[in-house]
């Protein structure tokens, strides 16, 4: 069985565990600049360049891991959220991506590997892809509404570069997560689409979408219906939502999404709402009690955690949901739907 066909298989049995937020982690460790550097010779301030340290501090990285995996995470997402060029230019470290993503990948692997080998259950290792600092639909430059800071090639290289680092380091999956823009994931797809074109094999796609807003639009402004009817094509082994708000005010949205999709739907909320400090209160309980709400309602196959959310949070996640039974997924539609900001049915 291929890493996909596992953990289909799985998904119909029970609702699987994903880990939670590395960054969160990071930051109980109150690293200095100097940890973040190392002997890198980089000449701008390193601190918040959590990516760097898969290669400076492996050990962090590497002990983060295990404490989602102790917690009872079963897909294990790689330290490699700003791993592209495009982000890591504001750190000065751009050429040190593909170094970076292999190292965190490698990192992963060992960690997942090791644990099944205890238990023998399995895990999976997904390769994080965030969504860049830069947006393709919007300009920067309200006097400018044509202007854009990036192409769509551009993008798509970036992405390139950084997912085949990932494969190099082993990922079973690649996760193309918080994405607040619809056409910078278009980007991501097509650089996996054609990263498993030259690789001669399945390299399965994980899509997850934030939202900005209450009423369920990411910044470029597509509703989750519309979201799915863009990316669909991918034939994406899970597609989602992660980050946005709390679980609370995710779920009209996930129930959206969960109604359309012929995917595995994979969500992972950030532990409430931050208070004015940009902090997350929200304790574990509450966030599982929540998330439990999300599995008895039948919208899920795999839940975990973002912002603010630690190993406490996936424990009781994943013991709030144990009993529950896995989300059934519709059958594939054969309709024509299209997508401007909303999706638009024209043919049966």
């Amino acid at each position: 069985m291929t890493a996909a066909d596992r953990l289909r298989a799985e998904a119909a049995n029970r609702i699987l565990i994903k880990d939670g937020a590395y960054g969160t982690q990071v930051q109980q460790r109150k690293l200095l600049e100097a940890d973040y550097r190392a002997s890198l010779e980089l000449w701008k301030d390193q601190r918040g360049n959590n990516d760097l340290l898969n290669l400076t501090k492996p050990d962090v990285v590497r002990s983060i891991c295990e404490s989602f995996a102790d917690a009872g995470a079963e897909i294990l997402a790689t330290n490699t959220f700003n791993a592209n060029a495009i982000s890591q230019a504001d750190f000065g470290a751009e050429h040190l991506v593909r170094e970076m993503n292999r190292a965190s990948a490698e990192i992963t692997r060992e960690v997942a590997d090791r644990y099944s080998s205890k238990d023998g259950h399995p895990r999976w290792v997904a390769g994080a892809v965030g969504p860049t600092n830069k947006t393709l639909s919007l300009s920067p430059n309200v006097n400018d509404p044509a202007f854009r800071e990036v192409d769509f090639d551009q993008v798509k290289a970036v992405y390139r570069e950084q997912i085949d680092a990932l494969v190099e380091g082993g990922v079973d999956f690649i996760l193309i997560e918080t994405i607040f823009d619809t056409l910078n994931a278009k980007a991501g797809i097509m650089a996996t689409l054609e990263a498993e074109q030259a690789m001669g094999r399945e390299l399965p796609l994980m899509i997850s979408m934030t939202l900005t807003d209450l009423s369920g639009r990411n910044l470029s402004g597509h509703t989750v219906e519309a979201f799915w009817a863009t990316v669909r094509h991918a034939k994406p082994l899970t597609v989602g939502l992660n980050c946005s708000f709390g679980a609370a005010q995710l779920r009209p949205h996930l129930a959206a999404l969960s109604a359309r999709a012929d995917a595995l739907v994979m969500a992972y909320p950030n532990a409430g709402l931050p208070n004015e400090l940009g902090e997350y209160d929200e304790a574990a309980e509450q966030t599982a009690a929540q998330v439990r709400k999300w599995a008895k309602s039948g919208l899920v196959n795999i839940v975990g955690g973002c912002c603010g959310t630690t190993p406490l949070h996936i424990a009781a996640i994943a013991g709030a949901v144990r009993d529950c039974t896995p989300r059934s997924a519709p059958a594939a539609q054969t309709d024509t739907m299209l997508a401007g900001l909303e999706p638009m049915v024209i043919a049966a």
